[in-house]
């Protein structure tokens, strides 16, 4: 059946979209994401070099003409330092869309909610395709998406923590109470929380320390590409309703006796 996925007007093929930090090397990167089948990969574009021909660039290995480079403003803690990052994605000609990251403290990496409040109403009036990466308050998604936020992306757990869906129940709610696309963000440790993630409604998922810290990282994207799969066609079937008591599979009227 057809089950698109569209970002303010933007087709994606994969609902698998993943991060290149952590891994061994660049080249290691490139086998993950091709392993993965997304077409999404995120960047930071304080931390990797995307700018600067003269050093060896991400870019070499992961080709702009065949992926979809989200700039991320990861390492920012001011809504102005955000801003700033996003600028220089764009002016840099890398993309107008981005994953926007304002966070608060650097234990717990959650996000600064009203600097990213903040950075979002700027960044939308300026043009840019907004994805904040925020708390899964359903209140904070509301307001972001109020601001003009083309899709929300609700953390699962703390960063690179590999702890799962924590709230189920939130994300739920969240989903409900926005229109636009909700990506779930952070925490994913194996396939089967990709599949949770999934199930509930999430239009996409977005890892990387999962496959990056994996053992064997190839196969883990390889992992998460069919899990992302099963988890969307089985919200799409529709799962039975939980009961107490057992339900015979084969029915037992006019059963001689």
């Amino acid at each position: 059946m057809e089950d698109k996925l569209i970002i303010a007007g933007i087709e994606f093929q994969s609902r698998l979209w993943i991060g290149t930090g952590k891994y061994r090397d660049f080249d290691e990167t490139r086998r993950a994401v091709e392993a993965s089948g997304a077409d999404v990969v995120t960047v930071s574009v304080r931390r990797v070099n995307i700018t600067d021909p003269t050093k060896e660039n991400l870019l070499e290995y992961i080709d702009p003409k065949k992926y979809k480079i989200l700039p991320n403003t990861a390492g920012c803690s001011t809504a102005d330092e955000a801003i700033r990052t996003a600028r220089l994605a764009r002016a840099a000609g890398i993309s107008e869309m981005v994953k926007l990251e304002v966070i608060a403290e650097h234990k717990s990496l959650f996000p600064d909610t009203e600097g990213l409040l903040e950075a979002t109403k700027v960044l939308v009036k300026e043009g840019f395709i907004v994805l904040p990466y925020t708390t899964d308050d359903p209140i904070l998604a509301m307001k972001l998406e109020d601001a003009g936020a083309a899709a929300i992306m609700p953390l699962g757990a703390p960063i690179g923590s590999g702890l799962g869906i924590c709230n189920p129940y939130n994300l739920r709610i969240l989903m409900e109470a926005v229109s636009v696309p909700v990506v779930v963000d952070a925490g994913v440790g194996t396939a089967s929380d990709a599949v949770v993630a999934m199930e509930l409604g999430a239009e996409a998922v977005l890892m990387n320390t999962g496959i990056a810290g994996a053992k064997n990282p190839i196969a883990m994207a390889e992992a998460m590409n069919h899990a992302v799969q099963a988890g969307r066609l089985a919200y799409k079937a529709g799962r039975i309703p939980k009961k107490l008591y057992a339900t015979a599979s084969s029915p037992i009227e006019g059963m001689i006796q």
